[in-house]
């Protein structure tokens, strides 16, 4: 179908388009007089949440806060807000409400409830877009009353906001006192343990006394290695000693004794000689002299034998010294071992205690935390503006309704325009021909009907017979 054809039906049908938009329009317009006057009052309730708790400090991720602003509203248009204001306006005490209330439901439930559902079904929470300011609408056929619904929904809901933040805070400090009573006395416990500890080990300082024990130890492990090292040496010259090369001995050598005897020995020699050379071994003065001899090499014999006595004396002293280090060793190693041991068993006391102690301060902190948090009655939400009774009808609209009643009966009238012609279906144009018989036209003849003669007003009051002649 082309456009000239379109139009063409449109101008046949045109007392089927206006009587259509006529009949829209003036229905619209009855029904909008005729309906109720519906009012819109808005309270409007500022957000103040920043991502970070004012009271504990605490930063909330920012990808939680479109959550956040949609459980907001979700608490707004909730039935425990709703009931919150049903009882502060003391609705379901009303002798009208209850009566409706009873035919509307036959008195089953709860009038409260039934009241909460009423204002829910008229209420509106539209958040902005781009601020944390948050819009209560309710619709009400008064609007005093319609204002005073949106005002008892903001405060009960920043009251509920309050409430909602501090009743778990409560229940959580009551848990955590308990915990914190229960940790003190892990605490307690763990302290007596450490003291009992101490006390029967007789430990002040096992620090301190560690650290002396080991430098006693360094200090005996150095004087046996140095008592080894003599007693070898000792040992060395005490075979040396004693042999048949005693006198080469050093020790032996080094004595003054010694050497004073070898000295006389060497010089009672020399005149023993000088004097057998003179005399005969029978002569007295030969004799005399080799008694002495004689008598000076016995003496150097048995200081001899005394020194070497003396060097191995010396030697079994250092040997018995060395003994007495490496027991003495033996026995510091095992103090330091069991000190040693101590330290471990009172580090794992201390650390008992340590650990008691750090969790006791930490249930103490969120205690007390907790504890300020359940007590205050601070609120993140506050009322930026108040509703107010409005001073015009927000419903019916009569000039929108007749605007959308008039395009709406356009386009219905339209449709029937096009279902008329759908049902009867008539030759307009030469294009219709072609379309509906297929066949080619060869002329159009342009004929319209005669329009009848405009008759005089003053004539057609006159008499028949007379108007004829």
């Amino acid at each position: 179908m082309k456009l000239f054809q379109f139009l063409l039906i449109l101008l046949a049908r045109r007392r089927i388009i206006f009587a259509t938009v006529l009949v829209t329009v003036a229905l619209t317009f009855l029904v909008s007089v005729l309906l109720p006057k519906s009012y819109n009052a808005t309270a409007s309730v500022l957000l103040n949440y920043k991502g970070m708790d004012t009271l504990t400090g605490i930063v909330i991720p920012s990808q939680l806060l479109p959550g956040y602003m949609a459980t907001q509203i979700d608490i707004i248009s909730s039935k425990n807000v709703a009931g919150r204001v049903v009882d502060r306006l003391k609705l379901a005490s009303s002798p009208e409400v209850l009566e409706r209330f009873r035919a509307s439901t036959g008195g089953e439930g709860s009038v409260r409830d039934w009241l909460a559902d009423l204002l829910l079904k008229n209420l509106d929470v539209v958040p902005s877009r781009e601020s944390s300011v948050v819009e209560i609408n309710f619709r009400g056929s008064d609007p005093r009353f319609a204002a005073g619904i949106a005002n008892a929904f903001a405060d009960e809901y920043q009251k509920l906001s309050v409430e909602l933040k501090a009743e778990p805070m409560k229940k959580a400090a009551a848990y955590f006192n308990e915990q914190t009573r229960l940790l003190r006395d892990n605490v307690e416990a763990a302290q007596s343990r450490l003291s009992k500890y101490q006390q029967e080990r007789g430990i002040v300082s096992i620090d301190s006394r560690v650290d002396v024990e080991l430098n006693r130890l360094g200090d005996l492990s150095a004087q046996l290695v140095a008592a080894q090292a003599q007693a070898m040496e000792a040992a060395s010259r005490q075979g040396m000693a004693l042999g048949e090369r005693a006198a080469e001995s050093p020790d032996v050598a080094a004595s003054p004794v010694v050497q004073n005897l070898k000295v006389q020995l060497a010089s009672a020699e020399t005149r023993l000689a000088e004097v057998g050379a003179r005399l005969g071994s029978n002569h007295p003065q030969y004799r005399s002299v080799r008694a002495e001899v004689d008598k000076i090499r016995t003496l150097l014999g048995a200081q001899l034998a005394s020194a070497s006595n003396s060097v191995s004396n010396n030697a079994q002293i250092l040997k018995q010294r060395a003994g007495a280090l490496r027991a003495a060793l033996e026995a510091q190693k095992t103090r330091v071992l069991e000190l040693n041991r101590n330290h471990d068993e009172l580090g794992v006391l201390v650390k008992d205690v340590e650990s008691a102690q750090r969790a006791f301060d930490a249930a103490a902190q969120r205690f007390s935390q907790t504890k300020i948090e359940g007590q205050s009655e601070q609120s993140d939400i506050s009322v930026l503006n108040p509703a107010t009774a409005p001073s015009g009808a927000a419903a019916p609209r009569v000039m929108l309704n007749t605007m959308v009643a008039l395009f709406l009966g356009a386009m219905l009238g339209l449709a029937f325009a096009l279902l008329a012609e759908m049902l009867d279906r008539r030759v307009r144009s030469d294009a219709d021909v072609v379309d509906v018989l297929q066949v080619p036209v060869f002329g159009v003849i342009d004929w319209r009907a005669p329009t009848p003669a405009r008759r005089n007003p003053m004539l057609a009051m006159l008499p028949r017979r007379l108007r004829l002649n």
